[in-house]
C-alpha cells in the first residue's frame, strides 16, 4: 500500500533524504525512527504528496505521488508534528471545514467527528474554540482530522507528543485498532517503547538513509546477539565456576548471579543447571533479560556515527 524506491530530496546543497526505499503492506505498521534532522518528516511529506521528490519514485494506495498527488492526499490521513489548527474555530467547525474538502456531507462529518471526540475523551470540548485547547488536546484533534474520512493509509508524525499518559494510551489503542482494520501506517516517533509496542517493523533512518530495518526481534538478534540470560543461585559462587566457554558465553559472574548468552538456550540452560547442581549450587531463578529497542537504536546510531 506504500512503496518508495530510491526516494531522495535535495534542498539547494543539502541532501535531506538519499536513496530511500521502503514498503508497508495492508494491516502493517512501520515505525520510522531516527535523530532530529535525520529525514523522517521529509520522507513522510514526500509520501503524502506535500513535497515533490528530487529522485526516485513512490506510490501510495496505487497512486504515484508526483503524477497523482490529489488522489494520494485523498487516500491518506496525515498528522504532522505541528497540526496547523485554526484556533478561532471550534473543534467541530474545524472538522466540518476539512471534511467538506474530502467531499463528506455535513451529517457524516458531525457523526464521525463526535464519535472520535468521544473516543479520545474530548466530547465536552467539541464546541469549544481550539484556542482554548491544551497542546495535547490539539494533537488529538490533529489525529481526529487525519482519521475523519477513514483513510486506508495513515502517516503519523509524533502522534502522542505532549500528551499525558492516559491520553497517549487512548491514541496508541486507536492506532492499534486502525492497523488491525487492515490500514497501512507509518509512525514517526521518538518514543521507542511506543514504537516497540505498536510496530510490525522498524526502520532506523540517519542522515537521510535507512541504516537498519526489520522486525524488532530480528534487529535485536542481529545487532545485540543471542538472548541474554540470567541465572540466580542460592548462595555466592565463590569462584566455583570453571570453564564453561563451550556451553555459554559468560558476560559476568558475581555474587550469586551469572549473566550469559547462549546460541541455543534450550540445550544450554538444562546443561548449565545440571552443572551447577553438581557443584552443590541451587538455582532460584533463570530468566531472559529483556533487551529493549532503545539498545538497538543506540547501537545503530552509534555505529553509523563512528563510520
Amino acid at each position: 500500500m506504500i512503496e518508495a524506491i530510491g526516494l531522495g530530496k535535495i534542498f539547494d546543497a543539502f541532501t535531506a533524504v538519499h536513496n530511500l526505499s521502503l514498503n508497508v503492506g495492508e494491516g502493517e505498521l512501520l515505525a520510522l525512527l531516527g535523530p532530529n534532522g535525520a529525514g523522517k518528516t521529509t520522507t513522510v511529506r514526500m509520501l503524502g504528496a506535500i513535497l515533490k521528490p528530487t529522485t526516485g519514485t513512490a506510490r501510495v494506495n496505487g497512486y504515484d505521488v508526483v503524477a497523482e498527488p490529489h488522489k494520494v492526499r485523498h487516500a491518506i490521513g496525515m498528522l504532522t508534528e505541528q497540526p496547523g489548527l485554526y484556533l478561532r474555530m471550534s473543534g467541530l467547525e474545524y472538522l466540518l471545514f476539512y471534511g467538506r474538502l474530502y467531499g463528506m456531507s455535513d451529517a457524516a462529518i458531525k457523526k464521525r467527528g463526535l464519535e472520535l471526540f468521544k473516543r479520545f475523551g474530548m466530547i465536552d470540548a467539541a464546541e469549544r474554540r481550539l484556542g482554548t485547547y491544551s497542546k495535547g488536546m490539539r494533537q488529538k484533534v490533529g489525529l481526529i482530522r487525519a482519521m475523519l474520512h477513514q483513510p486506508t493509509i495513515l502517516l503519523l508524525d509524533e502522534p502522542t507528543s505532549a500528551m499525558d499518559p492516559h491520553s497517549a494510551k487512548l491514541v496508541r489503542d486507536s492506532i492499534m485498532e486502525l492497523r488491525d482494520d487492515k490500514r497501512a501506517i507509518i509512525l514517526c516517533t521518538h518514543n521507542l517503547a511506543e514504537a516497540e509496542a505498536l510496530a510490525d517493523r522498524i526502520a532506523i533512518i540517519k542522515q537521510g538513509e535507512i541504516v537498519a530495518e526489520g522486525e524488532t526481534a530480528v534487529l535485536k538478534q542481529n545487532l545485540l546477539g543471542h538472548p541474554q540470560l540470567e541465572i540466580r543461585l542460592d548462595r555466592p559462587l565463590n569462584g566455583q565456576i570453571t570453564d564453561l566457554n563451550d556451553l555459554i558465553a559468560i558476560e559476568w559472574a558475581r555474587g550469586d548471579t551469572i549473566r550469559y548468552r547462549a546460541e541455543e538456550p534450550a540445550i544450554a540452560n538444562p546443561q548449565l543447571v545440571r552443572y551447577l547442581t553438581g557443584l552443590g549450587l541451587g538455582v532460584i531463578t533463570l530468566r531472559e533479560v529483556t533487551q529493549s529497542l532503545e539498545e538497538v537504536y543506540l547501537r545503530v546510531v552509534a555505529d553509523q556515527t563512528s563510520d
